[in-house]
This record gives C-alpha cells, structure tokens and sequence, in this order.
C-alpha cells in the first residue's frame, strides 16, 4: 500500500508541472498569426538591440533552449516560424538567457557547469541500477545492492535537484529580462500582457518539468527491487 501511494505522489509531481506547462503553451499557440513579426525576428531583434550580433537563432528538434557553449538561442519550428504570443513570449525568455550569458550571471553559469557534468552522472547511476540487484545476488549481500541502489537513485535524480535548485535563472530570464524587454520595446499588444506573464512562468518551469521525468526511472526502478 505504501508503495502505491508513494508512486501517486511521483506521479502527480511528475506530470502535475508538465501538463501545466503544456496547456498553457498550447492556449496561446492560437491565433498562429497574433503578431507580425516570427519568434525567430524578434529574437533576432532583441539580440541585435542588445549588441549580441554574434549569438546566432536557430531551429532545432530538442526543445527551446539558449546554448550558452555555441552562443545560440534556439528555437522549434512552431516557435521560429510562429507568429503567436507563445512564440514571441518564449523567444524572449530565451534571449533572456544570452543577455545573462553576455552579462556573466553567475547562476546561469553554475548551471551550465552543473548540467554538464550530470550528463555522465546520470549514465553512472542508471548502470548502477542496473547492476546492483545482480551484484546483490551474487555476493549475497543484500547491503552492498541497496548501497548501489541508493547511488543510482540520487544520479537519477541529480537533474531534477540541479533545476529545482536554479530554477531563479529561469524567473530571472522570464521576468527581470524578457518582460522588461517586451515592454521597453512595445511588443506585446496590450491586452496580452498579462497572459504573456502566465507564458512567461511557463516557459521558466519548462526545464523542471522535464527534469522531473527522471523520476519515473526512479519509480520504475523502485517497482523491480521490490518483486
């Protein structure tokens, strides 16, 4: 019973924040044609009135982004092509990451770090889940496989706990410099102020709900050691 409602509560922080993120995303995709101007041109043009001609826009499959390595914000194709307040909106909050990038924020750097060395924490932890029910078995002692099993629960989980941790870069981005942004700069259309807020909340809680998606290995793993 115990292990019924401890996967619910998983559950609910799992997929609780991303479906949020979804829906808002998706309410304001409509009217494709809101705004004038693309996601990928206004990035271009925040960049550009911010003298990060050097910081390139693109297209890309893998989720909005700012690569702070190869000085690129990046865009999907509904948001580089669009023409809808969630375009516009999230092209900001990622030029928002360049100007903390060019200004040296110290927390958007330590995040950087931080997510870069996961990458291989994660590969560790999700090999040491995988051997530790065998290691256990074949030593015969059960503390060295929960000694594992633990290990691999906090690599799994370390992406989670970086995002959650710097989760202030991303209200930063959205509110101390893309709303100020699109305000300075006449943007918005007034009505959709207040709804580029909720966009604007959306888009900084986007990484930590896909971060949070690493917890259902943690889950499922949870579900094999105990049969």
């Amino acid at each position: 019973m115990a292990i019924i409602v401890v996967l619910l509560l998983i559950a609910v922080m799992v997929f609780g924040p991303g479906l949020w993120v979804r829906r808002v995303l998706e309410r304001y995709s409509a009217p494709e044609d809101r705004y004038a101007g693309t996601g990928a041109q206004l990035a271009r043009h925040l960049l550009n009135q911010h003298g990060l001609q050097d910081v390139a826009v693109e297209r890309t499959q893998e989720g909005d982004h700012y690569d702070p390595q190869e000085k690129a914000v990046r865009l999907t194709e509904d948001k580089f092509d669009g023409r809808s307040l969630t375009a516009i909106t999230v092209a900001a909050h990622e030029v928002g990451h360049a100007l903390q990038d060019h200004e040296g924020y110290a927390p958007l750097r330590l995040r950087t770090r931080l997510v870069k060395g996961t990458r291989y924490i994660e590969k560790i932890g999700a090999g040491v889940l995988l051997l530790s029910p065998f290691l256990g078995a074949i030593t015969r002692v059960p503390q060295l496989s929960l000694l594992m099993f633990g290990a691999g629960f906090l690599t799994l989980g370390s992406s989670t706990l970086i995002h959650l941790v710097t989760l202030p870069t991303e209200f930063d981005a959205s509110f101390n410099r893309a709303l100020p942004m699109l305000d300075d700069y006449k943007i918005l259309k007034k009505p959709d102020r207040p709804h580029a807020r909720r966009l604007l909340r959306a888009a900084a809680l986007t990484y930590v709900s896909a971060s949070l998606m690493s917890l259902l290995n943690i889950a499922r793993w949870l579900v094999i050691l105990r049969r």
